[in-house]
């Protein structure tokens, strides 16, 4: 534990557990009188921050060479200025601090120190004035770094450098920096760097962020795909989180309800394990993928979420989808109508109409079920929505040939077609087809219309008139011979045909 953890806590325990040495060889200044007046100076922290810091800055005059006293008073120092808003100043003690970590202090010390105050100061900043402040110390940490050829804090502060662009919406500034954090994590040959694969998905969730918030989905998908295949690092949970939750919303604009649904859950099982507060809206945002999904699975059953079900800051979503499952329309319509503030996320917000339609569609189809006759005003009473979100949702499943019917905008009726009369109608249709084809079979190829010796066919006139070669009748008498009947047709008619010769 070092002193730099009072940057992230105040937390006089953890201050005073580097300092538990007995032997004059093992103390940080080996001179009492300049740990007196550091300690002094903490304990003025609380009552009086503007003494305490001129106590601490006397710490680094009191010693001979620069040292790690002289190094910790400079912190705490800058750390009460930043929090007064007095910027100048801390920039100014910031630069004399940079010049101890030449030679006064270890190289992982004051890494480790530097790399925790820009995090304190980055959790500190409120405003504009702040995040100048902050932008200074970002180039000094990169100027000073660079030419001692420390990569890792190099590429830290880079990354922390490029987020504050992203909070303050700089997408110009943002891009060229992933470009050239992109570059820094690669191989000469372009390759990625397995060594760097860590900042390099950090690189790339601030990239997916930028691309989520500007609604560049194309640039989005390939970044998400590609930031997926990095196999060689151990990223922070969290960093995972941000990707997955990215991928959820991208998915949802698509309307891949399932996919949205798959990393909605990385999402939170990843911002869960990372102890970041994200977990509770992308649970939220969970229960919405799961009911424009249409599954009966209640995203609570899994072991992970189980114990959020009766978290107060998930209630509303937990009744929300026990609503849509149950298809109860109105305890469905009361929960949004009393829960307003769920509408202040602008994704929920987006999203929650689709949930709502589908909500409302279902309800219609059972509203409508047992009628084949009904107002259009009996369906805004009974389920207490607008006429104009009636009309849509009755055209629609007529469209889609979910309810047979006809609307009638004049009378404000609509007329359901009996599923019974059209299976009726449709039978009688095919019983006929199947007449016209065995008619059409006995006429032509049926025994009892000719004899072994002839054939018949329909005549050319397309009149439907047999035409048939008649087997010779014998009618001469005695002789055997054969012969015509006389006064008859000629040869081909079938007898009575009334034409004569």
């Amino acid at each position: 534990m070092s002193d730099d953890d009072d940057f992230m806590q105040d937390s006089e325990q953890e201050e005073d557990y580097d300092f538990e040495y007995e032997d004059d060889d093992e103390e940080q200044g080996g001179d009492v009188d300049i740990e007196n007046k550091y300690y002094n100076a903490k304990q003025l922290k609380a009552e009086d921050p503007e003494g305490a810091i001129d106590e601490f800055l006397g710490v680094p005059a009191l010693e001979e060479e620069k040292g790690d006293w002289g190094f910790k008073g400079l912190k705490q120092a800058i750390k009460l200025e930043f929090k007064l808003g007095r910027f100048d100043q801390a920039v100014e003690h910031f630069k004399e601090l940079l010049t101890y970590v030449k030679s006064a202090v270890t190289r992982n010390y004051s890494e480790k120190s530097i790399n925790n105050m820009l995090d304190f100061i980055e959790k500190a900043a409120e405003d504009a004035e702040a995040y100048r402040c902050m932008e200074k110390f970002y180039a000094l940490t990169l100027e000073t770094f660079q030419s001692t050829n420390n990569e890792r804090l190099w590429l830290k502060t880079n990354i922390k450098l490029a987020r504050l662009w992203l909070e303050r919406k700089d997408y110009r500034q943002l891009t060229e920096k992933v470009r050239e954090l992109h570059k820094a994590c690669q191989k000469e040959d372009g390759t990625d760097d397995p060594s760097k694969g860590t900042y390099s998905l950090e690189v790339y969730s601030l990239e997916i962020l930028m691309y989520a918030e500007t609604r560049n989905n194309k640039r989005l998908k390939a970044l998400y795909q590609r930031a997926l295949k990095v196999r060689s690092a151990v990223p922070h949970p969290k960093i995972m989180g941000i990707i997955r939750e990215c991928g959820g919303k991208m998915h949802m604009s698509e309307e891949n309800w399932k996919g949205a649904q798959s990393d909605f859950f990385e999402s939170f099982r990843n911002y869960d394990e990372a102890g970041s507060l994200q977990r509770i809206q992308v649970l939220k945002y969970l229960v919405l993928a799961t009911m424009l999904s249409g599954s009966d699975i209640n995203p609570f059953d899994s072991q992970e979420t189980k114990p959020y079900q009766n978290d107060p800051r998930i209630s509303t979503m937990t009744d929300l989808v026990n609503a849509y499952q149950t298809e109860d329309i109105h305890q469905y319509e009361k929960i949004l109508q009393n829960n307003q503030d769920l509408l202040q996320d602008p994704f929920i917000a987006e999203n929650i109409d689709e949930v709502t339609r589908n909500v409302r569609t279902k309800a219609v189809i059972k509203l409508v079920a047992p009628y084949t006759r009904f107002t259009l005003s009996f369906i805004c009473k009974q389920l207490k929505i607008s006429l104009p979100e009636v009309q849509e949702i009755v055209g629609f499943l007529i469209v889609d040939k979910k309810l047979r019917g006809k609307i009638n905008q004049q009378t404000g009726t609509v007329e359901i077609e009996s599923s019974t009369d059209m299976d009726r109608v449709q039978a009688m249709k095919e019983w006929s087809s199947a007449i016209g084809s065995l008619w059409a079979t006995v006429l032509n190829d049926g025994d009892g219309f000719k004899s072994d010796e002839s054939t018949s066919s329909f005549s050319p006139s397309g009149a439907g008139e047999i035409v048939a070669q008649r087997p010779s009748w014998n009618l001469s008498g005695a002789s055997g011979k054969p012969g015509r009947a006389k006064g008859k047709g000629p040869p081909g008619r079938l007898p009575g045909s009334g034409n004569k010769g």
